[in-house]
């Protein structure tokens, strides 16, 4: 490479590194200059710096747009990632606003450092099309959250479910990597678009399908897909509730958006599998998965009187909702999965917001905490109606165009529609049984009666800033889906997919 390229090269990753610098400001802001003031104001400040370093990261992508591949697709910078890097960005801004007005540590600095540095590894996720650099940046994610969840000393079920989200962590990482090492030693690449081609000429073969199933089990962890679920309830109820909320959110658009990437561009060539020495596709096994994933997450959450378990049954099957997108082709497609991804994200922050109110305010966050939220906080209430129903699916909300273009994509595609029409009928049927344990919390927020000992809830004023304005964005996107979805099609078409 000459000076240019490196210039180049440089300008492309600097996003990234702004981010990274960002973190080591906050923590030696903090360590060396506010050790000795509350924390209250230590927490503003540190979120203060993380807000300005992402929105300097995020300035940079949208006003020096720069596209190319540098070191064979180890890092690439496209319309489409800058897109989902900026959605990463957002998430991470809210959740440090989130972060401010919670108790649950005196070590500041090292918090919002360790978040910033999970946002690295989100990006640099998004942002590589290499099997090498995408397990080293999930590696870098997981780390980040692994210390996150265990943040509450004083919690012994943050410890818990800590030790539970590493030991799956790491077995989880295990089966990626050799995943990853099998199809390096039958294709000789690490790119992932060169991998499909090598697949092709080296035909139905049984180590690549023992490869495939391995990768399968990797990212089925990083996105809580039935059976690799079961860190996902603990860790959502044990973890800080920023730290929750940034997992089912942020984490969650980096995972899927990486894992599709390699499903449907490093395995199309696997995608049904062959007859032939009985190879089995990736699509058939993750239509089990997908399937598996709505039906457990669903009638799991309907037994949950914790909405942080009940959050978290429901982002299973969320997961499943997602991986049907995983079967259709075309632009369309892809963009609906992104699309559905976004804004599940925005909107699990939002009623992550809520619930963080009522578990301060209240002390709990079982159902019964929420009687009579209507009267005590209504412009909260308001908020977290339009949370639940977008989840539960409900029109004009953005969660029901983000199924309906899913469900769609996957019908549309052409020479294997039956086989995936059960799965869009059971994705229906299980949104209809999610309406009910989502219903359930809207029973105790508008008909329970609150004690009358209860007094109204004190809602911070940036709390309730950022819930209102994720529902506002929440109903627009409902209103006119448009406005996420022709920028994320248009990007895909200015790739060439």
């Amino acid at each position: 490479m000459n000076t240019s390229d490196y210039f180049q090269l440089f300008a492309a990753v600097a996003p990234e590194i702004i981010v990274v610098l960002t973190a080591l400001l906050v923590l030696a802001t903090d360590l060396l200059g506010m050790q000795d003031l509350p924390r209250s104001y230590r927490m503003s400040v540190a979120a203060g710096l993380t807000t300005v370093g992402c929105a300097g990261a995020t300035a940079w992508m949208f006003i020096n747009p720069t596209v190319g591949t540098w070191h064979g697709g180890m890092f690439v910078i496209d319309p489409l990632n800058e897109l989902v890097k900026g959605v990463i960005l957002v998430l991470t801004v809210l959740t440090a606003i989130l972060s401010i007005e919670t108790r649950f540590t005196r070590h500041c600095g090292e918090y919002f450092a360790l978040l910033l540095l999970a946002t690295a590894g989100m990006m640099m996720l998004s942002s590589t099309e290499n099997l090498l650099m995408i397990f080293a940046s999930l590696e870098l994610l997981s780390l980040s959250l692994y210390i996150l969840v265990a943040f509450d000393k004083s919690s012994r079920h943050s410890a818990e479910a800590a030790l539970k989200y590493f030991l799956f962590g790491g077995l989880s990482a295990a089966f990626l990597l050799y995943g990853f090492s099998l199809i390096y030693g039958l294709t000789g690449t690490t790119n992932v678009l060169k991998t499909a081609y090598k697949l092709f000429l080296l035909g139905p073969d049984t180590m690549a399908t023992v490869a495939l199933v391995m990768i399968v089990v990797g990212f089925g962890f990083k996105v809580a897909a039935v059976p690799f679920h079961l860190w996902s309830p603990d860790a959502y109820q044990g973890a800080p509730l920023p730290c929750a909320a940034f997992i089912a959110s942020g984490s969650k658009v980096a995972s899927f958006f990486v894992f599709a990437k390699v499903m449907l561009f490093g395995f199309n060539q696997l995608g049904w599998g062959a007859e032939e020495g009985a190879v089995v596709g990736w699509i058939p096994l993750l239509s089990m998965v997908a399937a598996a994933s709505m039906v457990l997450g669903n009638f799991a959450a309907i037994r949950q009187t914790s909405v942080r378990r009940l959050l978290a049954y429901s982002a299973i099957a969320h997961a499943g909702y997602i991986l049907v997108g995983f079967f259709a082709v075309g632009n369309a497609a892809f963009a609906s999965v992104v699309f559905y991804v976004a804004t599940y994200a925005l909107t699990t922050v939002g009623a992550f917001g809520v619930l963080g109110v009522v578990e301060a305010q209240v002390g709990g966050d079982q159902l019964k905490d929420f009687a009579g939220l209507s009267k005590r906080a209504p412009v909260l209430a308001a908020c977290l109606m339009v949370f639940l129903l977008s989840l539960a699916g409900i029109p004009p909300l953005a969660g029901f165009f983000g199924k309906f273009y899913l469900f769609a994509a996957a019908l549309k595609n052409e020479g294997h529609t039956l086989p995936f029409l059960w799965l869009v009928i059971l994705g229906i049927a299980m949104s209809c049984v999610s309406l009910y344990y989502y219903l359930q919390v809207l029973k105790q927020v508008f008909v329970v009666e609150s004690d009358e000992q209860a007094r109204p809830l004190a809602v911070p004023f940036l709390t309730q800033a950022v819930t209102v304005l994720l529902a506002a964005v929440i109903i627009l996107l409902g209103c006119a889906p448009n406005w996420l979805l022709t920028p994320l099609q248009e990007a895909i078409v200015e790739m060439g997919w």
